[in-house]
C-alpha cells in the first residue's frame, strides 16, 4: 500500500491528516486555510487504508456512519410496522391466527399476516437486521478507537506551525520573558486540573482526555444490549408464554420440556363489598361488582424419567397460592396469574326423547373439550356426533364452521339411531337451538343439565438474558453521563519564531475553554487567541452589511 511521506521523513498510511511524528497537515494545498479536522486526530483508519480486497470492502460498507443510520431508520421502521396491529403472542392462544387477523382487521389484517409482520420480533430477518446493527456498530468502533487511541497516546508536545495555525482557539504575541510567562501558565491551569506535559520548552495542557471514549463506551453498552436481545431467540434463554388450566386439571408448564407440570387446585375470586366505604362508590359508577383479588390454588410436580421416552411419574414438588404480584418461582421459571375465565362450559348432558310421547332414553353427558363420538344407550338406542362445532359461526361462504377449541358456543349435529328409525335422523342442537335440516324428526335431542370450571390464566417466565440488558444499559448510561458531562481539551503554548503562539481544541464548548486559557494568561504578556470560527462569521457578518 502506497504511504504519505512527510517532509519530516516519516511515512503515513494512506488517509492520515496529521503527520504521525512531526504533526505537519498533510492534506491538499488548497485546503490549508481550513481547520483541521481533530475528530479522530487525523489518523487513517483502517476503512481507508485497506481498500483491495473483499473483506476489506465489507469493512468499509460496515464501518460508514451513513450505513448504520440506514440501519437504524429500517429497524425502527420494521419496528413501527410491528405495532400497528397486535403481535400474534397476543391475540388469543386459542384461536387461528390466519383466520384471526383477517376476521379482526380485515384485508390489511390478512396481508399483516402473510407479510409475517403477525410475528415480527422473532422473525429471521427482523434478527439480521439487529445482527446488522450489531457488526455495524461493533465495526465502525473499532475502525476509530484502535487510531484514536495510538494517536493520542503517542502525542507529541511540540507540533508543526501549520497544526497551530489551523486550530480554531489561535493566537500569537511577543513576550518579554517567555520562560517566566510559561510558568506562571503552568501553575494557572494545574489550578483548573489540567496535566501538563514539557519538550524543548513547549508545553501542552490537557484534561477530560476520557470523555472522548463516551461515544465508544455507548456502543459497548449498545452492542451487549443487543446480544441481550438476540438471545432471546435462542432456545432456553427466554420463556413468555402463556397457559390456561381448569379447576382440577394439570398441564404442561411451558418451556420445561415437559420436566414441569402444574395442577390448578382451586380458582378463588373475592369482591369488593357493596357497602364498602372506599369502593362502594365505584362500584355504583361501574355498575357491577369489582374484583378484590384472585388466585389459583397450584401443584407442581416434576417429571420422574423412567427411561421411556414420554412416559415418566409426575412426583409432587410444591403448592402456592399464584395471585397477581405473588408469582410462583421455581427453577428460574415464575408462574403469575394473569387472567381468569368463570363458569367456562364443561359438561352438556342431554337425552333422547320421543317427541310424540315425551319418552326419554338414556343421558349423553358430553365433555366438551374430549367428546365421544358414539354414545350407545341401550336397547337398539344410539346417538352418534357427526359433527361438533366448539364456538359454532357462520363463515363467509355460508358453513358451520367453529372460531377456536374453547366451547363457548357449542354446537352439535347428532345422528339418532332408535328400533323406530333404524335408519337414523339428523338433529342440529346447540344453546337454545334445535333443528332439524333434513326434515321433521319422530326424536330430538333434550338438553338436561350443564356443568362449568373456573379457568386461570397463567403467563410462565424465565429470562436469562436480563443481566445483559441491565449491564448493556448501565454501560450505556455511564458512556452517555462520560460523553456529554466532561469534554476533552488540550492547550498548546510554543515558541515559535520568538514569539508565543498558543493554540487549543476541545470537542465541545468552546466558550469554556477559551475562559480557561484568559485566567491562564491573566497578568502576562501573552494576548488572547481568537476563535476562527466567530471571526470569519463576523467577517462575513461586516462584509453583508457593507454591500447592503
Amino acid at each position: 500500500m502506497k504511504k504519505i511521506t512527510c517532509e519530516c521523513g516519516h511515512e503515513n498510511p494512506i488517509g492520515t491528516i496529521v503527520c504521525e511524528s512531526c504533526g505537519k497537515p498533510l492534506d491538499d494545498k488548497e485546503k490549508q486555510k481550513e481547520l483541521l479536522d481533530m475528530k479522530y486526530e487525523g489518523v487513517a483508519r483502517r476503512s481507508q487504508t485497506y481498500t483491495t480486497t473483499f473483506i476489506d470492502k465489507i469493512w468499509m460498507f460496515f464501518s460508514s456512519v451513513k450505513v448504520g443510520i440506514w440501519i437504524i431508520v429500517l429497524t425502527l421502521l420494521a419496528s413501527a410496522l410491528g405495532t400497528i396491529y397486535p403481535q400474534e403472542m397476543y391475540i388469543p392462544p386459542t384461536v387461528n391466527a390466519a383466520q384471526y387477523y383477517a376476521d379482526e382487521y380485515g384485508i390489511t389484517g390478512q396481508i399483516y399476516y402473510q407479510l409475517g409482520f403477525h410475528n415480527l420480533y422473532g422473525s429471521w430477518w427482523y434478527m439480521l437486521l439487529i445482527a446488522a446493527l450489531g457488526v455495524s456498530i461493533f465495526i465502525a468502533s473499532w475502525d476509530r478507537v484502535f487510531p484514536l487511541y495510538r494517536a493520542l497516546k503517542t502525542q507529541r508536545v511540540t507540533r508543526h506551525a501549520n497544526f497551530m495555525k489551523r486550530q480554531r482557539v489561535y493566537g500569537t504575541s511577543k513576550v518579554n520573558d517567555i520562560d517566566q510567562t510559561f510558568e506562571q501558565v503552568k501553575s494557572k491551569l494545574q489550578e483548573k486540573k489540567y496535566k501538563i506535559s514539557e519538550e524543548n520548552g513547549n508545553l501542552v495542557a490537557e484534561k477530560g482526555r476520557f470523555a472522548r471514549w463516551g461515544p465508544y463506551v455507548n456502543h459497548i453498552g449498545l452492542i451487549i444490549f443487543l446480544i441481550g436481545c438476540m438471545l432471546r431467540y435462542f432456545p432456553g434463554m427466554y420463556v413468555d408464554e402463556s397457559v390456561w388450566i381448569r379447576e382440577g386439571e394439570t398441564a404442561v408448564v411451558p418451556g420445561t420440556n415437559s420436566h414441569y407440570h402444574i395442577k390448578n387446585e382451586e380458582f378463588l375470586v373475592e369482591l369488593y363489598d357493596e357497602d364498602d366505604e372506599v369502593f362502594g362508590e365505584a362500584m355504583q359508577r361501574a355498575g357491577g361488582p369489582i374484583v378484590k383479588t384472585y388466585q389459583t390454588d397450584a401443584t407442581l410436580f416434576k417429571q420422574e424419567d423412567t427411561g421411556i421416552v414420554g412416559e415418566g411419574d409426575l412426583v409432587e414438588v410444591d403448592r402456592h397460592k399464584i395471585r397477581v404480584n405473588e408469582p410462583f418461582k421455581f427453577d428460574q421459571f415464575a408462574l403469575y396469574q394473569v387472567d381468569y375465565k368463570l363458569h367456562e362450559l364443561n359438561t352438556m348432558s342431554f337425552t333422547l326423547e320421543n317427541k310424540e310421547t315425551g319418552e326419554t332414553f338414556g343421558r349423553l353427558d358430553i365433555d366438551l373439550f374430549n367428546p365421544d363420538s358414539v354414545y350407545d344407550l341401550g336397547e337398539g338406542y344410539r346417538v352418534e356426533i357427526r359433527d361438533y362445532f366448539p364456538d359454532y359461526f357462520l363463515n363467509s361462504s355460508n358453513v358451520p364452521s367453529t372460531r377456536s377449541q374453547i366451547p363457548d358456543n357449542p354446537v352439535f349435529i347428532f345422528d339418532m339411531y332408535t328400533p323406530e328409525t333404524p335408519e337414523g335422523e339428523v338433529s342440529f342442537v346447540g344453546i337454545q337451538t334445535n333443528l332439524e335440516p333434513i326434515g321433521e324428526n319422530d326424536y330430538k335431542m333434550t338438553f338436561i343439565d350443564l356443568d362449568t370450571k373456573h379457568v386461570t390464566g397463567l403467563v410462565v417466565r424465565k429470562d436469562y438474558t436480563l443481566p445483559f440488558l441491565i449491564v448493556g444499559g448501565i454501560i450505556f448510561m455511564i458512556g452517555l453521563v462520560q460523553g456529554s458531562y466532561w469534554a476533552h481539551r488540550r492547550i498548546w503554548f510554543q515558541r515559535i519564531n520568538g514569539e508565543v503562539w498558543v493554540a487549543a481544541h476541545t470537542n465541545k464548548n468552546y466558550l469554556a475553554l477559551r475562559k480557561e486559557i484568559d485566567y491562564a494568561i491573566a497578568k502576562t504578556d501573552v494576548h488572547s487567541p481568537i476563535d476562527q470560527v466567530e471571526a470569519e462569521e463576523q467577517k462575513a457578518e461586516e462584509n453583508k452589511q457593507e454591500s447592503l
